[in-house]
């Protein structure tokens, strides 16, 4: 649902996603959170669990940390562990003046 996502004034700069998205549909994970950062013009941290659950779902992690052209900064891959990276605020207004897009976006309600 992207729309509980959008980057309304005043902007913001980070999405953190926290989820349990099964290895069966990962890449559909991956693919939506940079969707998100190149939509939103903002770097987006998605946070994966790993193990398996009750319903012997596996979850693999693919914990990522993406900037706002959609470029992985970090990737956890299959590990349980603790990534990091710098994150560019001026790089980001950079490229915000450069692609001024996220003001032209329609108003909207969630109700």
């Amino acid at each position: 649902f992207p729309i509980w996502s959008r980057n309304t004034a005043p902007f913001y700069d980070l999405l953190i996603y926290v989820a349990s998205w099964p290895m069966a549909r990962i890449e559909a994970w991956r693919t939506l959170l940079k969707a998100r950062a190149i939509e939103n013009q903002c770097y987006v941290v998605g946070v994966n669990r790993i193990g398996t659950d009750g319903n012997n779902l596996i979850y693999n992690g693919q914990s990522l940390v993406i900037d706002f052209t959609g470029k992985i900064l970090c990737d956890a891959e299959e590990k349980d562990t603790i990534i990091s990276t710098e994150l560019s605020f001026e790089n980001l207004q950079n490229f915000r003046t450069r692609f001024p897009f996220l003001s032209d976006g329609d108003s909207f309600e969630l109700k």
